[in-house]
């Protein structure tokens, strides 16, 4: 067998297998396959809704495993890391049952307040510890509640389980991924009973009979199976399956004082803990205890992220205006520092649309001028999340009292060179940006590590990471009156 890994890494926007190879002490990666990802909506009575399409996500994994495979001579090991919160449905004989729902759906909204009215916000973040974000699986539970779909349910699986399941045949929740469902109990790392009595009780929704066995990252869950050419046999590696649980072991940190900005399609940005942090202060600032590697856990706050520039150029596509993203961001540089600013965490940025004219009329609420051309919306949007950023940095720090004396960006979004100074100037502290490819990189790592390809704890980790990337520093500049002052323009 080759020393091979194979990380299946699924974004919200793209969906990629990259092979992976320890030599020398470094990672060394290369890009197998990269295949499309996105919602998929579809007409149901008076309304649409978005699903994902896990089957095509399947086949693009599978020809990515036999690629790997065919490469390499074979696979050491595979790992599989997708986005949260989403799950199948399976049936008696083991059958998919529709595709799942898009977290960006809307059948959750106002979901939350009907859940808290049986299990109260102060109890639940006693137990789970987890941010309130509407399509929180425990709520998209709660709003599948009564359905034919759910009623014919045996087996609940969150996406890299499912996908881990159909490669496999074990059916496991590995536990990075399952602590977002807000049905896990943070503290013990298992599965709440307490929320599970509140499903079943005033959903009648009976989760304690569908979720499968809690795994730890790092464990070897079962051999593939299946038609995967040189990659059948290769066991497959419970890794962080969370991406941003994966993202955060990709840090190249030298300190353990450090902040993270997990920066692509949505925003993760907190530090890293030894266990939860499950106060009033930091269940009214929204703070969310997701469950980490090695027993850590990542505290953090879900701030939006690149999806608002993303949505954007889709949307300026669709009006017939092509624009390149690239001279769109040198033209941002240009644009005057925090002219408008907006909350990227306000609700009417979480679902598909026309983000330029939703920013116009925040701005506009707000007593802001509007951004007029592309590079104003950009410039506005870039500024937006940095200050975002700001605050979640700080409020990260203070809540846990844990010093930060850096604030390292990995993701999509460590490319972005203004975002990255802008946010070096927001927060006032170092950025170091890099690895871009942060999640496959913590998934490899995590793979290498449980079939004895390397040996050590997470800081070991990080150092081949810190010596297998290039990465770039970026210091602060410039006063720090100016974004308190638009961050207050934006305080509601």
């Amino acid at each position: 067998m080759s020393g091979v890994h194979a990380a299946v890494d699924l974004g919200a926007s793209s969906g990629r297998v990259i092979a992976g190879r320890i030599e020398d002490g470094r990672l060394r990666t290369e890009e197998v396959c990269r295949f499309a990802n996105g919602p998929v909506a579809v007409p149901a009575g008076d309304r649409s809704t978005l699903y994902w399409d896990v089957l095509s996500l399947y086949a693009g994994a599978v020809e990515g495993l036999r690629r790997a495979a065919a490469a390499s001579g074979g696979l050491a090991s595979a790992g599989i890391d997708t986005w949260a919160v989403d799950y199948g449905l399976l049936d008696a004989d083991g059958a998919l049952l529709g595709n799942p729902v898009h977290y960006r759906d809307a059948r959750t909204d106002g979901v939350p307040d009907e859940v808290f009215a049986h299990w109260g916000a102060e109890p639940m973040y006693a137990v789970n510890g987890l941010q309130v974000q509407p399509f929180n699986t425990v709520f998209q539970l709660a709003a599948e509640a009564g359905s034919a779909r759910l009623a014919a349910a045996r087996d609940l699986l969150l996406v890299p389980d499912l996908l881990g399941y159909w490669l496999t045949g074990v059916k496991a929740a590995e536990l990075t991924n399952a602590s977002t469902t807000g049905l896990v109990d943070v503290r013990e790392r298992r599965w709440a009973a307490r929320g599970l009595d509140v499903l079943a009780g005033s959903f009648g929704v009976d989760a304690r009979g569908l979720l499968p066995d809690l795994v730890e990252p790092g464990t070897v869950v079962a051999p593939l199976r299946g038609d995967l050419g040189g990659a059948v046999g290769a066991p497959l590696v419970a890794v962080g399956s969370h991406d941003t649980a994966s993202a955060v072991v990709a840090v190249p940190a030298g300190t353990p004082d450090f902040a993270y900005i997990s920066s692509g399609t949505w925003s993760l940005v907190g530090v890293e803990l030894d266990a939860p942090v499950r106060t009033e202060a930091s269940r009214a600032a929204n703070f969310t205890n997701e469950l980490g590697v090695d027993g850590t856990v990542r505290y953090l706050r879900n701030v939006g992220g690149l999806w608002l520039l993303q949505e954007s150029l889709r949307t300026w596509r669709e009006q017939g205006r092509e624009v390149d993203l690239a001279g769109l961001l040198e033209r941002a540089a240009r644009v005057p520092a925090l002219e408008c600013v907006v909350d990227v965490e306000d609700a009417r940025f979480l679902p598909p649309g026309d983000m330029p004219a939703r920013i116009a009329a925040f701005a506009a609420e707000t007593g802001q001028r509007p951004p007029g051309d592309e590079a104003e919306v950009a410039r506005c949007i870039l500024d937006s999340l940095a200050l975002a950023y700001r605050k979640a940095v700080h409020q990260a720090a203070e809540l846990s009292g844990k010093d930060v004396e850096v604030v390292h960006v990995v993701g999509g979004g460590a490319n972005n060179a203004l975002l990255c100074r802008l946010t070096a100037d927001a927060v006032g502290l170092p950025v170091v940006a890099g690895p871009a490819e942060g999640t496959a990189i913590g998934n490899l790592l995590v793979q290498a590590r449980a079939v004895g390809a390397v040996e050590g704890d997470l800081a070991a980790l990080r150092r081949i990471v810190a010596a297998s990337v290039e990465t770039v520093a970026y210091t602060p500049e410039g006063p720090r009156a100016p974004w308190e002052e638009a961050a207050r323009r934006i305080a509601r």
